[in-house]
């Protein structure tokens, strides 16, 4: 299975569009939507601590790589920045852009279907590079880099809110959200990656370990999910995930209490 037949498998965007219009006819607000579009660990809440970075006097042309259902880049939309999105998975951006027209305040962001190995942009083009638990998708890390380097201006930066590696790897269990099994995941270590965006040319690489604000976040949201909160919201990430869903959340617990996985942030400017 690839990895966009991973995310495809369960995906029907016609009728999530059709649940998001019968439950908000008027147009959907962020918080409403996040249960689509704020998969990644941490939430609506990570997204807006990762956009604290965004600087409206330096960051005009942004890229999200691998956008995925788009609530980064509405979230963003609503501080006034316009994102270019890019994903390998052609059925999430087919939900992004519906997502976008039932929006409460609708936005017209480019959505790409694309491949981060080989970015359809010219040489430093770009003021910002965004991941968001998408890097951890890509089986060639250090040409994804490159390729980040190549399109990024001088002096723009690289942006991550991912998961990584964590100390006891092999307490790891499957299904999570970006990964069936083991072959989809492509996780290396902080310090690995640190060490990545260091070869590939990149300056100041900063690390913040957010793993105990995840698990916290995490460890809630299986509260919700098995009290029944979540099955009775009009929006669920079950709509995107499927009945994997349940597992994927229990697993995410597990891999971050037997440290498994930690969740970083990562700074990185291009010289």
């Amino acid at each position: 299975m690839s990895i966009d037949q991973h995310y495809d498998q369960s995906l029907d965007p016609p009728w999530i569009l059709e649940q998001v219009r019968m439950a908000y006819p008027e147009g959907a607000d962020l918080f409403q939507l996040a249960p689509l579009d704020q998969l990644h660990v941490g939430g609506i809440k990570a997204s807006e601590r990762l956009l604290r970075h965004l600087d409206p006097a330096r960051h005009h042309h942004i890229l999200d790589i691998g956008s995925g259902a788009g609530g980064l880049m509405r979230q963003a939309s609503v501080m006034g920045f316009s994102m270019i999105g890019l994903d390998i998975t052609h059925r999430l951006n087919r939900l992004n852009h519906g997502l976008n027209g039932r929006f409460s305040d609708p936005v017209s962001n480019p959505i790409i279907t694309g491949d981060a190995h080989q970015l359809p942009f010219a040489d430093r083009s770009l003021d910002l590079i965004l991941f968001q638990h998408s890097f951890l998708n890509m089986p060639d890390n250090l040409r994804v880099i490159s390729e980040c380097r190549r399109v990024l201006k001088p002096g723009a930066s690289l942006l991550m809110h991912e998961v990584v590696r964590g100390q006891q790897p092999d307490q790891m269990r499957y299904p999570v959200p970006w990964a069936e099994e083991a072959s989809h995941s492509h996780l290396v270590t902080a310090e690995t990656l640190q060490q990545q965006l260091q070869q590939a040319g990149f300056e100041n690489v900063q690390l913040d370990d957010w793993s105990d604000e995840a698990l916290a976040w995490r460890q809630r949201q299986l509260q919700k999910e098995e009290s029944g909160h979540v099955s009775r919201a009009p929006l669920s990430p079950a709509m995107i995930l499927g009945a994997r869903f349940t597992a994927m959340g229990r697993n995410l617990v597990s891999n971050l209490q037997n440290h498994a996985i930690r969740v970083v942030e990562v700074v990185a400017v291009r010289p």
